[in-house]
């Protein structure tokens, strides 16, 4: 039989109601022929109470045991999908990560995951099991442990079985039916897409687009695994949603796909800094080792031996990387001036395949934000990418021009 793989986030299985809901999307899927791996979260809200409870008992927690407790919600949904589905009269039963098993590494809560064997659900298959329901998020290191991948790790895992099984499709059903042009919250001209590239994806969901975990869509774009987002709360068609796939699938798109944005950005720059060969080495391999993720990076013209390095990062961080950059100072390791830093500004990005074949669009963009006078304090820029950091007052403002400068609202 064909395998369908279908993931439900934690909205779609808040409840016993959402839970049986979801199954009756399962059975659907079952009656076409199909068997199914499903793939689930822990009920919403679960996993933040559950890390919560592990920061009050151990705030310097043993990571190891910080993903036993944590990974539990998933065991509990998987459960209790099985159970649902089998008062429905269809063959299902829970698969926990280490029964399947998903082998990863001994990464605790950042495990990465290195091989799915196929032969346990496999023979399940066979004996007419119709539905493996999977505990999203979870793993099992190389020393037998319970591993977990990171926040949004369900993601990754439904890909990651929809390519080990060579599954005709992988369905993420969430609380929005789809991907599009920008959130809907902030432009009420927002229009979902009916297929999206994969390199489009990939840039949307590191650049602050919510739908998809980067990591997965990365693994959907190594493997060709076609993606399908759609909500687990509306009515369903053959087509509906958004197709995440190869850009070959795709008969024509406009230039730019998206507009996406980040509102936790800081700037940071260090002034003055002595310019010569390995210091920016030494200024992001410190930062690196602090745990910092750094994303624009521009350094300005040299004057007199020195420069000025400015880069951005998640406001979360800025502590942190201000703690590592002053230890470097101290010791001798980096010298600079002074350390500015800007916590009030945001991300803002187009996104589009299109753009690799027009010229224009960084032309176009830039004028559309100094008519609307946000200036621009930072620029990058990939194949099919521009991001630029601005105040973060004039965010909204900014996707709205955008949205509208590039008529997004229409189809190709």
């Amino acid at each position: 039989m064909p395998v369908l793989v279908m993931k439900f986030g934690g909205t779609s299985v808040a409840n016993l109601d959402r839970i049986k809901r979801a199954a009756k999307r399962i059975g659907v899927e079952v009656a076409k022929g199909y068997d199914v791996i499903v793939i689930v979260s822990a009920m919403s809200g679960k996993t933040n109470e559950l890390v919560g409870w592990v920061n009050e008992t151990s705030p310097l927690c043993d990571a190891r045991e910080y993903d036993a407790v944590v990974s539990s919600g998933e065991n509990v949904t998987a459960g209790l999908m099985a159970l649902t589905l089998q008062e429905m009269n269809i063959p299902a039963r829970s698969w926990q990560g280490w029964q399947v098993p998903v082998k990863t590494t001994s990464a605790h809560s950042q495990a990465r995951i290195e091989e799915i064997p196929s032969e346990n659900i496999t023979a399940k298959f066979a004996e007419g099991m119709k539905v493996a329901v999977v505990a999203g998020f979870q793993g099992v290191s190389p020393e037998g442990r319970i591993t977990t991948l990171g926040r949004g790790g369900s993601d990754t895992t439904a890909v990651a079985f929809a390519a080990a099984f060579d599954a005709e499709r992988c369905d993420i059903y969430t609380d929005v039916d789809g991907v599009y042009t920008t959130d809907p919250r902030v432009s009420e001209k927002a229009r979902k897409l009916d297929k999206i590239a994969f390199e489009e994806m990939l840039e949307l969901a590191s650049l602050g687009a919510k739908v998809l975990q980067t990591r997965s869509v990365e693994l959907a774009m190594r493997y060709k695994v076609r993606l399908r987002v759609l909500s687990s709360f509306e009515e369903q068609s053959d087509d509906a949603g958004t197709l995440v796939c190869d850009e070959e699938e795709i008969m024509e798109s406009n230039v730019v796909a998206g507009v996406a944005f980040s509102r936790d950005e800081a700037k940071m720059t260090l002034i003055s800094v002595a310019d010569r060969p390995g210091i920016a080495s030494i200024i992001f391999g410190c930062l690196s080792d602090a745990g910092v993720n750094v994303d624009m990076i521009v350094q300005n013209i040299s004057e007199e031996g020195r420069t000025d390095m400015t880069f951005s990062l998640p406001t979360d961080q800025v502590s942190r990387a201000e703690k590592a950059l002053d230890a470097l100072k101290d010791n001798g390791g980096l010298n600079f001036g002074e350390l500015d830093v800007d916590g009030d500004v945001a991300k803002v990005s187009v996104v589009g395949i299109g753009m690799r074949s027009q010229s224009g669009v960084a032309a176009k963009m830039f004028k559309v934000l100094s008519d609307d006078g946000i200036n621009i304090k930072v620029i990058t820029t990939s194949e099919i990418k521009i991001s630029v950091l601005i105040d973060r007052k004039y965010m909204e403002l900014a996707v709205q021009a955008l949205h509208d400068a590039f008529e997004l609202e229409k189809t190709a």
